[in-house]
């Protein structure tokens, strides 16, 4: 292995110890005695200094020195006290050389009230470049004392190696001043350094005999300020190279070819980030066999190497290095007060020009830089950032005197340099020399610093903040990130003295330090979601990820088709995301909507294929790619009750699986992976080498488990379902006789079919406040998502509790209206609340979903607005809880939860509720009882029945179908179609009529009728529906010529027919339209719409009886013309005679004659979607409002008594055409029909204008009868 001859980093490294099981035979890159001590590291560094190892920023008195800072000592006066407390003061200690610091402890001034409460912790290899220590990568202070006498000491998660610790106090006793004693523990840390200066390199030569190892472990350590170049290059066999490099602050791990450096390198991993910032940074290359783990600092990725790594030989050796450490000294703008004050100028004249340098770093797009005023004519200079790039701008009264832009994408945290130079009337500003480009202006007048220069701030400095002057109104926002290298004529600023306020002035910085922090690294969006951030936050693109939330964490997609369905959703394609939250992506399945919901996953060929085989090879290899990834497919098979695959295969002199004593020809794979091997076919068992017939007895030859083995000459088939979901779904097949002469052969594998989500209805039944179910501690550091559904009828009760030392989470109803989401990650606890307008103690399912991560904390109930709380921009982010899961309860047993608890979910993982409550006394698994949920998906006089899990919708009584009866069912006629419905025949009534089934006597003895229906046509006039009896009353419902709607009731053949016309025209205009028609006794309301959403106008009209003998002749004429267009869900009472027709057109009391199509004409979406809603009334063409007095007989045949005979007369629609009634008059008991009056019925002159062209016929399915 070696390291290239030019590195480009100047830097330094060290290899340190990495102590492992001897057995394992590793290699390691280097050994250092301090590294490998497993004595305890914890020894007392600080009370053995000499005072001069003590530095502060001021004390009171020579008896408040930093040299009495020790802990549990009373010298002098008891500890250190500053001069003033601020937060501008700070304590530092030498602790001579570097050394690895586990703990700090810290304790107020003796004998007084001096402490702090709270403070940051610094530390550095020189006493400059310091760098804050922070818990968790965000936690910035600690804690510190109550008092002056006790300790309090914290152990540090990461020890850090430093010679100099510094202290800076945050907040300290309201009733006394800052008053410090301290000791930090630790022990020594010693390491071999190596310098490298961009044209050095350290080379490990392979030794003579190589030791063959399974692990191998290279650890460094490095710091640098490039931000790019070569750290290690390992060469490998055949021309490959492995290179961890450095590009811009970022490690990556390259893989090279032929050792080429001008070949583009194939990026294995990128971890880190910022790390030319001047401080050590671990490094550790662990492979094992063929994979490597890189860890920088303290992340891990896991990547796969080439087999030409599968080994390396390190040589060991000593080598050391002693080299110096540059100073750079930066300072950190944190927020809008944060400002330096500097001397404008070296020279004695002001308006000889202006040269001025630094570099800068930040996140942010906007903030001001720099800014000075104009020694002559007034104005003022702003060299600020606007949407990242660099811009500068002269402004004298309110008005820009001139404008300059430079640079790009400056806010990438890298350190960018900037200059700007005015001399001999030309001015320049430079960002990043040669790489990022300039803008000059020569202005007509000088460029100079009038006295000051000012860096940062958001209030124009020399201004009053009240002051509205041109020139003091500051646009731009407060700069925040880090500067350095500050020149001014190319003088250095020397920023030490600025902290010694011995030159300039400055407000809220934090000098010799850059306290910048990549958030984006390692990023905390989750699910490919993309990070950006600001100085003081980040942000969580989910745009096209599939997830949701701050941190990309829930998915915006259900996890199975039931669950869709139980939200509404009909028949489709829909992304479903198994796991939720989990780590498998969302997949587009079909979802099947019907008394079972099937998810259905494609591959890429299930037509029944014939096979054409290779002349090459022995068998036929054919593979079936899904649409599905193999995690995703294993994930959706395991979690649905039952999954079936059809396997056919259609033979000709081709056998399959042959004898069970034989090697199979044929075979297939299946099950997770590339599938495993199966000898049997569809419909028998597995290991049968067997086919259905096989199974059921019933083969072409009885002596052969398959039909196709029988070797026939004639077509002949095996196929069935695979239903264990072990084999599914099938992978591959692989078919062998199909090459000898006259073989022949076919087959399809179906898609994979699946029902039933485990996960969805599995349920716990809590039937008492002190029952619960436990489960394994709750492990959701710093993203934990919890969704569940629960009914109760209990006003409160804890759903789940989680308890950790000080942390816990917990959900519950507090109240009836109230669900609470609280937990405590260490900063104390926070609760999130819903309110809800309803009580949500009604015995019906509702649902909670709670997210908790590094940004938010959100509550939801239902389909209410999303409760969200703010995690502190400053706090611990972990959440680490060590006791067990509670659920339905919390450990005290108090508070529980009665009721039902169905799908609970953990970041994703389905807990098995009905498993764990077998066991458990008090809670019964399972929960019916769905309906009061979900009843009222069921649309259209659907009725909700229960089912063991989840409910079904029954369409018995509708004139609709589908899951929700939500489906019209529709039929485009033509003039020649017929459908007669009969209710039962007049002698069986008048036989027996105690023998009529309830249904049929319920409708048999109407008091009323409800007649719905609706339809589309051109034709004018058309008869669209006719009910009558055997007594020869009846029911009409047309358009007349004039377009306009007519119902004509006859409830008396005594008397003649009441009518009720539309003030409305255009009814035949081809546009959808809806009929209902409702009578109870002598009443009568009539409405018609044009299907669109709008107000519905319903009028009711009493009935007055004309006598007539027999059948209307209009009537009769009028049915003769038959009928062209759509009619859609026909309802009369529980009857949908339409419905009958076209899905069960075999049944009892249905007969069709002609075509009957079936298609989408009736529904919404074939009507014109510009049309708006048009709400026809209805005028009687009799006396209004008069009773009918004797106009219903006792006896009467549809009113009162028995039902003879009931046909629905559609032409081409109901029941019998008018053309055969009126053909077949002589079948009723008077052969005579008695003329209606002209003026009774003036509309008819039996003109057709039917026109079906614009009638939609999408799918129709024709019936022949």
């Amino acid at each position: 292995m070696g390291v290239r001859s030019t590195p480009v980093v100047k830097r330094r490294a060290v290899v340190k110890c990495q102590t492992t099981n001897r057995s394992q035979n590793s290699n390691l890159a280097h050994v250092s005695s301090a590294d490998c001590l497993t004595d305890p590291c914890d020894g007392p560094l600080v009370s053995n200094l000499m005072p001069s190892s003590f530095r502060s920023s001021s004390e009171l008195s020579s008896s408040h020195a930093p040299g009495f800072a020790k802990l549990n000592r009373r010298d002098g006066a008891g500890g250190w006290s500053p001069l003033v407390s601020d937060r501008h003061q700070w304590l530092e200690v030498d602790l001579g050389e570097r050394t690895k610091i586990t703990a700090v402890a810290t304790q107020g001034r003796y004998g007084s009230s001096d402490w702090l409460s709270s403070y940051l912790l610094m530390f550095s290899d020189t006493g400059h470049n310091w760098r804050q220590y922070r818990q968790e990568e965000s936690i910035g202070f600690f804690p510190g004392n109550s008092n002056a006498d006790s300790v309090v000491q914290y152990k540090l998660q990461q020890p850090a190696v430093a010679r100099f610790l510094r202290l800076l106090p945050l907040d300290w006793n309201p009733s006394g001043r800052i008053g410090l004693r301290l000791e930090t523990y630790g022990c020594p840390y010693t390491s071999d350094v190596a310098s490298f200066h961009g044209g050095s390199s350290l080379v490990y030569r392979p030794s003579p005999s190589p030791r063959r190892t399974s692990k191998d472990v290279f650890t460094l350590k490095f710091k640098t300020l490039r931000n790019s170049g070569t750290v290690l290059q390992a060469e490998g066999r055949e021309g490959l190279s492995l290179s961890l490099e450095l590009e811009r602050g970022k490690l990556l791990l390259l893989l090279r070819e032929d050792g080429a450096s001008s070949s583009e390198p194939r990026r294995l991993a990128s971890l880190g980030s910022l790390l030319d910032d001047q401080h050590w940074h671990n490094v550790a290359l662990e492979r094992r066999s063929s994979h490597l783990n890189l860890t920088v600092d303290k992340h891990t990725e896991r990547v796969q190497i080439p087999a030409e790594f599968s080994h390396w030989d390190i040589e060991q050796g000593n080598v050391t290095f002693s080299c110096a450490e540059p100073l750079s000294v930066a300072v950190t703008f944190t927020g809008p007060q944060s400002f330096l004050q500097l001397p404008g100028t070296t020279t004695s004249s002001s308006s000889a020009g202006v040269s001025i340098g630094f570099q800068f770093r930040t996140w942010d797009k906007a903030g001001l830089l720099l800014t000075f005023d104009l020694p002559q004519h007034g104005g003022v200079v702003w060299l600020y950032l606007s949407q990242a790039r660099l811009r500068l701008q002269i402004h004298k009264a309110g008005k820009a005197l001139l404008e300059l832009s430079a640079g790009a994408a400056l806010n990438d945290g890298q350190w960018h340099a900037v200059e700007l130079n005015s001399k001999r009337g030309r001015l320049t500003v430079t960002v990043d020399k040669e790489e990022g480009g300039s803008a000059q202006a020569s202005p007509a007048f000088p460029v100079a610093v009038k006295n000051h220069l000012f860096f940062g701030g958001k209030i124009l400095h020399g201004c009053p903040a009240e002051d509205n002057h041109p020139d003091c109104r500051n646009p731009f926002s407060a700069f925040q990130g880090c500067m350095r290298l500050l020149t001014v004529d190319n003088h250095s600023m020397d920023l030490i003295k600025v902290q010694q306020k011995q030159l300039g002035n400055f407000s809220n910085l934090q000098i010799d330090m850059c306290g910048i922090i990549d958030r984006c690294s390692p990023s905390r969006c989750e699910h490919g979601g993309r990070c950006s951030q600001s100085w003081t936050v980040f942000h969580c693109n989910c745009s096209d990820s599939g997830y949701n939330g701050a941190t990309c964490h829930s998915s915006v997609y259900e996890q199975s088709c039931e669950a869709y369905k139980h939200n509404g959703n009909t028949s489709g394609h829909f992304y479903i995301d198994v796991d939720g939250s989990g780590p498998i992506r969302p997949q587009l399945v079909y979802c099947n909507m019907t008394e079972k919901t099937w998810m259905v996953i494609q591959h890429n060929n299930t037509e029944l294929t014939k096979v054409r085989p290779s002349p090459s090879m022995p068998h036929l290899l054919l593979h079936f790619g899904y649409s599905s990834k193999e995690e995703q497919l294993q994930a959706a098979i395991s979690q649905s009750e039952h999954c079936e695959q059809q396997l056919s295969y259609h033979c000709r002199k081709s056998r399959l699986l042959n004898t069970p004593e034989g090697s199979p020809f044929s075979w297939w794979l299946g099950g997770p992976g590339p599938g495993r091997v199966q000898t049997y076919w569809g419909g028998a068992q597995p290991g049968s080498q067997q086919c259905a017939c096989g199974l059921q007895g019933d083969c072409v030859d009885l002596q052969h488990y398959c039909n196709c083995d029988a070797d026939r000459a004639e077509w002949t088939e095996d196929s069935g379902l695979l239903i264990h979901k072990e084999s599914l779904p099938v992978r591959a097949l692989v078919l062998g006789d199909i090459k000898r002469p006259g073989s022949e052969a076919a087959y399809r594998v179906g898609p994979l079919r699946c029902h039933g989500d485990k996960n969805f209805w599995n349920a716990a039944f809590f039937d008492k406040e002190t029952s619960y179910l436990h489960f394994p501690t709750f492990h959701g550091e710093l993203s934990a998502d919890i969704s569940f559904l629960f009914k109760t009828t209990a006003p409160s009760g804890v759903f789940l509790e989680n308890l950790g030392i000080r942390d816990f989470i917990r959900i519950e109803l507090s109240s009836s209206t109230q669900v609470i989401f609280s937990f405590d990650v260490g900063n104390g606890p926070l609760e999130v609340r819903v309110e809800s307008s309803v009580p949500l103690n009604d015995n019906r399912w509702h649902r909670v979903r709670a997210e908790r991560n590094v940004k938010e904390a959100t509550l939801r109930l239902d389909d209410l607005p999303v409760a969200t709380q703010e995690a502190p921009a400053d706090g611990h982010f972990h959440l680490q809880l060590n006791s067990q899961l509670f659920i339905g309860g919390t450990a005290s047993r108090q508070k529980g939860f009665r009721g039902c608890i169905r799908s609970l979910q953990l970041n994703g993982v389905t807990l098995d509720l009905e498993e764990r409550a077998k066991i458990t006394p008090g809670v019964r698994p399972g929960c019916p009882g769905h309906c009061s949920s979900y009843g009222s998906l069921c649309q259209n006089q659907g009725r909700c029945t229960e089912r063991e899990n989840g409910f079904h919708c029954d369409c018995s009584l509708s004139a609709f179908s589908g899951v929700f009866c939500q489906s019209e069912v529709s039929a485009s006629f033509k003039s020649g179609t017929s459908v007669r419905y009969t209710f039962k025949e007049v002698y069986e009534v008048s036989r027996n009529s105690s023998a009529l089934p309830s249904s049929i006597y319920s409708d048999a003895t109407l008091r009323g009728e409800n007649v719905s229906l609706s339809f589309r046509t051109s034709q004018s006039p058309a008869l669209l529906l006719y009910v009558s009896s055997y007594y020869r009353e009846y029911l009409a419902l047309l358009i007349n010529k004039h377009d306009k709607l007519e119902v004509r009731y006859k409830l008396d053949s005594g008397r003649e027919a009441e009518v009720l016309r539309s003030r409305a025209r255009s009814l035949a205009n081809g546009q959808l339209h809806t009929v209902s028609i409702r009578r109870r006794s002598d009443s009568v309301s009539v409405q018609v719409r044009r299907r669109q959403n709008a107000a519905r106008h319903v009028h009711a009209w009493s009935l007055m009886s004309i006598h007539s003998d027999d059948m209307d002749p209009d009537l009769a004429r009028l049915g003769s013309l038959g009928f062209t267009g759509c009619l859609s869900v026909v309802h009369f009472n529980t009857i949908s005679p339409l419905k009958a027709a076209l899905l069960h057109p075999d049944s009892g009391p249905v007969s069709i004659s002609g075509p009957l199509v079936q298609s989408s004409c009736g529904s919404a979406a074939s009507a014109n979607p510009y049309a708006a809603e048009n709400t026809h009334h209805l005028s009687g063409e009799t006396k209004q409002r008069q009773p009918v007095v004797n106009a219903i007989r006792t006896d009467s045949a549809l009113i009162g008594g028995v039902i003879a005979v009931v046909i629905f007369v559609m032409v081409t629609g109901l029941a019998i055409t008018a053309r055969f009634l009126y053909r077949r008059k002589d079948t009723y008991r008077n052969q005579e029909v008695k003329g209606v009056k002209q003026d009774d019925s003036p509309d008819f002159t039996f003109n057709t204008q039917a026109d079906s062209q614009n009638l939609p016929t999408e799918n129709p399915k024709e019936y022949f009868i």
